[in-house]
């Protein structure tokens, strides 16, 4: 989708080598490249069973400063990737030292929920056990979005935001329509009950955001970004549909679980009061 289906031909280009096996119509291809450059057009070399390209490259060691792979880092991105595809299956091996070869393999069936419940257990302070999760297809924005929450025990929010499986370190309009979305249902339903007048202003991103782990995933056809190294995403029509859905679902969650909700709002209204 958009400018990511671009990243094998980056990988190309900074690569010393690169060969693609190609398995298609019962038959197999290869193609080598040398420093993104083809050197020869693909050439069938037998039969295949089994349909997919499989990519195997070798950095080049005249543009990195090291070309040694960290397999720490790999696995913990395609932990990620296999957070935000749900069902999709990822396995890294690294078998760089003989008769010590490691191997994981990554496939969660509930995605980002099980992505929120995997970062809140990091904290070890769970206050709401359930995960908020939800997944909606919107056209205004040209794609879908994947959104999980819950609140801890922590006093810190712990925000993860991804765009077409990359994470955006600034935020975006995502991040915003989230915010935007939480706020509204978390004030709705105290004014609903009292806790706050239609006078009072509702609850800020920082009252809300206490507590709060969530991950917020959009895959957009057209997505936009801002500033040079793309971890910000842009478009008003994301904001306003993610913060339409996160308002929605979050309310509806309060209504069926007033008790929970009671505890979650009159925490974020009590903190909100002492300041």
């Amino acid at each position: 989708m958009g400018h990511f289906s671009v990243g094998l031909f980056v990988v190309n280009a900074l690569s010393g080598r690169l060969t693609a096996l190609m398995r298609r119509g019962g038959v197999r291809r290869v193609q080598e490249h040398a420093r993104g450059v083809a050197l020869a057009p693909p050439a069938a070399v037998g039969p295949a069973r089994t349909s997919g390209t499989t990519v195997a490259f070798w950095p080049d060691a005249e543009i990195f400063g090291t070309t040694r792979c960290s397999f720490a880092v790999l696995a913990e991105r395609f932990r990620q990737v296999a957070f935000l595809n749900r069902g999709l299956e990822v396995s890294l091996t690294d078998e760089r030292r003989a008769g010590r070869v490691r191997k994981v393999r990554f496939r969660f069936p509930e995605g980002v929920r099980d992505f929120v419940a995997a970062l809140d257990a990091e904290t070890g302070a769970t206050l709401e056990p359930d995960v908020i999760a939800f997944e909606r297809e919107d056209p205004r924005m040209a794609g879908t979005m994947e959104v999980a929450l819950l609140w801890g025990g922590s006093r810190e929010e712990r925000l993860r935001s991804f765009a077409n499986s990359r994470l955006t370190r600034e935020g975006g309009m995502h991040v915003d329509g989230f915010h935007d979305g939480v706020a509204a249902a978390v004030a709705a339903w105290a004014r609903g009950r009292g806790l706050l007048t239609a006078q009072d202003a509702g609850p800020g991103a920082d009252r809300i955001g206490e507590g709060l782990t969530a991950v917020v995933s959009v895959k957009l056809d057209r997505p936009e970004f801002l500033g040079p190294i793309r971890g910000l995403l842009g478009g008003a029509e994301v904001r306003t549909c993610v913060g339409e859905a996160v308002r929605e679902h979050l309310g509806a969650w309060f209504e069926e679980r007033p008790d929970r909700a009671a505890a979650i709002v009159d925490r974020i209204i009590r903190d909100r009061h002492r300041q």
